[in-house]
C-alpha cells in the first residue's frame, strides 16, 4: 500500500469521508486556482473563436486563394484571363481544393436622387458558394444566376442600402466610369450584414455577364479564379503547390497567372490576428504564475499547521522524501478541486455564450455582434494537464520545507 498516499487522504479527509475545514488561506488558493483556470480556458475559447469568425468573413468575401492576371495593378479593376475547363480540371485534382468559381470585380457609382456611393460590383456565376452570404442574410434571397440569361437581380450590404436610403425590391442606377461611361440599372433582390465594415461598404453582388458585357470581355475571360480549401490549416502548403505550377502557365492570348492566398491579399489583417495569440500567451503565464503562487503560499500553511506531525512521523522513522510525497498528494488534492471548479465555472460561462449570446459587441469597433467561443476537447485537456503539471513543478521547491522541521523541537509541542 502506498503510505504517502494514505496519509495525506488522512491529512486531506476526516474520519467520517467528508472534508475537512480549510484555513482561510487554503480556499484562497483553491479559488485562485480555480479563477486562474476560468480566465484561462475562456481567453483561449475568446480569442480561437475571434479569429475563426473574423478570417471566415475576410475568406467569405475573398476565398482561401486567387488567381488573377499577373498584369494587374490594382485590386479591383483587373485586367482578363481567359480560364479553359481543362484548366478547371487541373486545379481541382489538386490536393486539398473543395471548390473553384469564378468572379469579375469592377468599381461603379451607385447614384440616387439625394446620394451616390463609391461600389465594387462583384460578378459571380452559377457556380458560386452562397453559404457564407445565407448565413449573413437578412432580408429577400441570394441571387439565382441562369447560364443561359443574364440577371439584373444583386445582393447588396444593409450598410449600403441604409446609405443610399434603399430597401429590399428597390431599384437604382449604376454607373462605370470608363470610356465611354456605362451605365445600368439593378433590382435589389437581397440584402446581407456580415458587420465587417470593411467589405460591407463596398461589394455588391451580381451576375457576372452583366459585367462580362460592360468590359467586352469574351465568354471565358474573368477576373479571376476563388479557390476554396479543405483544410485551412493547410493553406500554406496548398498556395505553394498552386503557386509554382501556375507561374509557368499562360492562358490562351499569353496572359501570365498570379496566384496568392487570403493572407497574402490581406496582411494586414492576418497579422493583426497573429497578434492575438502573444495577448494568450500573457495571460496564460500570468495566470499560471498566480495560480502557481497561491498554491505555494497554502502548501506552506499546511506544513506549517502539521509540524508536530512532521516531526513525529521522523521520529518514528520516515524520511524527508516520504514526508515530500505526502504534502505533494495533498497539494494536488487542493489543485484538483480548484481544477474542478475553474471547469464547471468556465464550461457553463462557455456553453451560455455559446449557445444564447448574451454577452454582445458593438459590432462597427469588433466586427461581431457578440463574444465568439470557440474551443475544442484537445485543447481543453491540454490547458488542464498544464496547469496541473506546471503547478505541481512549482511546489517542488517550496515541498523542501519539510527537511528543515527537526523532531526534536516540535514534537515537544501539542
Amino acid at each position: 500500500m502506498n503510505s504517502e498516499y494514505f496519509i495525506a487522504k488522512r491529512i486531506y479527509f476526516n474520519k467520517e469521508g467528508g472534508k475537512d475545514v480549510s484555513p482561510p488561506a487554503i480556499r484562497i488558493a483553491i479559488i485562485s486556482m480555480a479563477l486562474g483556470l476560468v480566465v484561462m480556458i475562456l481567453a483561449l475559447a475568446i480569442v480561437i473563436g475571434f479569429k475563426k469568425e473574423v478570417r471566415e468573413k475576410v475568406i467569405g468575401f475573398g476565398s482561401h486563394i486567387q488567381i488573377t492576371n499577373f498584369n494587374s495593378n490594382t485590386l479591383y479593376e483587373n485586367h482578363p484571363i481567359a480560364i479553359s475547363n481543362t484548366l478547371v480540371e487541373e486545379l481541382y485534382n489538386k490536393p486539398n481544393i473543395q471548390h473553384i468559381q469564378q468572379f469579375i470585380t469592377k468599381p461603379a457609382v451607385i447614384k440616387t436622387d439625394n446620394d451616390f456611393q463609391g461600389v465594387i460590383l462583384k460578378g459571380i456565376d452559377e457556380n458560386f458558394d452562397w453559404d457564407f452570404f445565407r448565413q449573413n442574410l437578412l432580408e429577400g434571397d441570394v441571387l439565382s444566376v441562369n447560364p443561359d440569361s443574364s440577371s439584373v437581380n444583386v445582393l447588396i450590404s444593409k450598410d449600403i442600402a441604409d446609405k443610399l436610403n434603399l430597401r429590399l425590391y428597390d431599384s437604382f442606377i449604376c454607373y462605370f466610369i470608363q470610356e465611354p461611361v456605362r451605365t445600368r440599372k439593378f433590382h435589389i433582390s437581397g440584402i446581407y450584414q456580415t458587420n465587417f465594415s470593411e467589405y460591407d461598404k463596398l461589394f455588391i453582388l451580381g451576375d457576372i455577364k452583366q459585367l462580362r458585357r460592360i468590359n467586352g470581355w469574351d465568354e471565358d475571360q474573368v477576373s479571376g479564379l476563388e479557390l476554396l480549401v479543405k483544410d485551412y490549416d493547410k493553406l500554406d502548403q496548398t498556395i505553394e503547390d498552386i503557386y509554382f505550377d501556375m507561374s509557368v502557365k499562360t492562358d490562351r492570348v499569353g496572359n501570365p497567372y498570379y496566384t496568392r492566398s487570403i493572407k497574402q491579399i490581406n496582411p494586414m489583417i492576418f497579422a493583426w490576428l497573429d497578434v492575438l495569440d502573444t495577448n494568450v500567451v500573457v495571460i496564460l503565464v500570468l495566470m499560471l504564475i498566480v495560480a502557481g503562487f497561491s498554491m505555494i503560499s497554502g502548501l506552506l500553511i499546511i506544513i506549517l499547521e502539521r509540524a508536530n506531525m512532521i516531526g513525529i512521523l521522523k521520529a518514528l522513522g520516515q524520511n524527508n522524501s516520504s514526508l515530500r510525497k505526502v504534502f505533494l498528494y495533498i497539494s494536488t488534492f487542493l489543485i484538483l478541486k480548484g481544477l474542478f471548479w475553474g471547469n464547471l465555472i468556465s464550461l457553463s460561462i462557455y456553453f451560455l455564450q455559446k449557445f444564447t449570446g448574451i454577452f454582445t459587441l458593438n459590432p462597427e469597433v469588433y466586427y461581431l455582434s457578440r463574444v465568439p467561443v470557440e474551443l475544442n476537447v484537445w485543447t481543453f485537456l491540454l490547458v488542464n494537464a498544464g496547469t496541473l503539471i506546471v503547478t505541481l513543478l512549482m511546489l517542488l521547491g517550496p515541498s523542501y520545507l519539510v527537511a528543515k522541521i527537526s523532531p526534536a523541537t516540535t514534537i515537544r509541542f501539542e
